[in-house]
């Protein structure tokens, strides 16, 4: 085996140490950090959990404000983030059924998370547009 290999196929190490690997991050589907993060980082996910913010929504109001979502996608999503402790679900008993979806108190830590990278992003966009062009002119004059 080589040198730093884990003997176990699931270990993925903590990220708390001072000597971080971000290879920790293994695509292998038993590695519970690459799991979490491929859940909380993908784009309906992360719409979902911005939305709900400040407030609870019905499923109709969530798919109306996120731009792109099928019902399908939305709702696997809810699924996904209610196992995942992030979302709660709540049914009331009229008629029609009445569903509100609502941040959990984890959730709402993983949005003050997810508010400090938007808010990275406003700051740089600028640069990252800059550095966009001056790829694409890098690239466009070595095409022939």
């Amino acid at each position: 085996m080589e040198e730093g290999t884990s003997e176990s196929l699931g270990y993925c190490d903590s990220t708390v140490e001072a000597d971080y690997d971000v290879r920790q991050w293994d695509t292998r589907e038993d590695c519970e950090v690459r799991q979490i993060l491929d859940r909380i980082a993908d784009k309906w996910s992360l719409l979902v959990i911005a939305l709900l913010d400040c407030q609870s929504l019905r499923f109709t109001q969530l798919r109306r404000e996120i731009d792109g979502v099928s019902q399908r996608m939305l709702s696997v999503t809810l699924r996904q983030l209610e196992r995942d402790g992030l979302v709660s679900r709540t049914v009331h008993p009229v008629v029609p059924p009445r569903v509100d979806y609502a941040l959990t108190p984890l959730g709402r830590t993983l949005h003050q998370t997810i508010k400090a990278l938007v808010t990275w992003t406003e700051e740089h966009q600028r640069e990252i547009a800059e550095a966009r062009a001056a790829y694409d002119s890098r690239v466009d004059g070595l095409t022939p």
